[in-house]
């Protein structure tokens, strides 16, 4: 079955970096888009960033643009995100999102609070 496992979030401070990453299993990663999502509180959730099967392509709110980067290793079935520049707005719970058979598939979510 498919399964999403982020992990990499914390705390902190405004400007500072953080690198989350997705551990996908149960499908053929290599073959798929695969995404980042957030969720801030009172919020619905929203696109951050998407990459093509091979990582040839992307995609970014405008909100992350120049700031965050999405990248993949298909041969650990694995997808990153790279957020510098951070600030306050970007606190939320950041998703891995498979989209794949009609349905989308979510990780638990990993939480970013950026906070002095």
């Amino acid at each position: 079955q498919v399964q999403l496992v982020e992990s990499g979030g914390g705390l902190v401070q405004p400007g500072g970096s953080l690198r989350l990453s997705c551990a996908a299993s149960g499908f053929r990663f290599d073959i798929h888009v695969m995404s980042w999502y957030r969720q801030a509180p009172g919020k619905e959730r929203e696109l951050v960033a998407a990459i093509s099967p091979i990582g040839s392509a992307t995609n970014y709110a405008d909100s992350v643009k120049g700031r965050f980067t999405i990248s993949r290793d298909n041969a650990e079935n694995t997808v990153h995100l790279q957020m510098n520049s951070l600030k306050p707005e970007d606190t939320a719970v950041y998703y891995c999102n498979l989209y794949y058979n009609d349905r989308d598939y979510w990780g638990r979510g990993t939480p970013v609070t950026v906070s002095s």
